[in-house]
């Protein structure tokens, strides 16, 4: 009984409706797995980090729903981060991120598995136009570390360093960088269970 509520609590936490239906919820519940508790206070803690503003905290998992391609999440967090004053311009180019470091995480992750095997592609131009990244409505520093924490989930090591460096540069904590990749690693993980 104690973890339907948990799943209850949980659906109202992320504003979805206490009716709907979520197998894998709905499997952790039935099956009383003390993980559900754990991931909703995982979520929470993620959301509310004091080294990002409320808005950055939304605007990160939205990017990590985008590129998870989770509707319910997508949904989700979108509101909540126009409810805390993202604009249009800036939710707009959160999905533009994903999208790009998609195809980046792909391009250069390929270069840095072939870099031993075949150097020829190291030199190379990308020809992946990449205007967005230049002057980003978000802000270059916000911009960057959404950057690295999309390049983190998807595994790119290089566009990981990349950006990690990348950021520093541009004024941004070691804890505000740590932050944002433990909420893109616990929204990952709850874009697997919530679908």
């Amino acid at each position: 009984m104690a973890l339907t509520e948990t799943k209850i609590d949980f659906l109202k936490d992320l504003s979805l409706d206490e009716n709907t239906n979520i197998h894998a919820l709905e499997v952790m519940s039935e099956g009383e797995t003390k993980y559900l508790r754990d991931l909703r206070v995982n979520v929470k803690n993620v959301l509310s980090s004091t080294n990002l503003q409320p808005k950055e905290a939304y605007l990160l998992a939205l990017a990590i729903a985008v590129n998870e391609k989770n509707d319910l999440l997508i949904k989700s967090f979108y509101a909540k981060a126009k409810e805390l004053g993202a604009a249009d311009a800036e939710l707009a180019e959160t999905f533009a991120c994903a999208s790009q470091l998609a195809a980046n995480n792909i391009f250069y992750r390929f270069r840095h598995f072939t870099k031993e095997t075949n150097p020829a592609y190291q030199t190379m131009p990308a020809g992946i136009k990449m205007n967005v990244m230049m002057s980003p409505v978000l802000g270059k520093e916000f911009f960057e570390l959404m950057s690295l924490a999309v390049s983190a989930v998807n595994g790119c090591e290089s566009c990981v360093n990349s950006h990690e460096e990348s950021v520093r540069k541009l004024g941004s904590s070691d804890a505000r960088i740590f932050d944002s990749i433990r909420l893109a690693s616990v929204i990952r993980g709850l874009a697997l269970i919530v679908r």
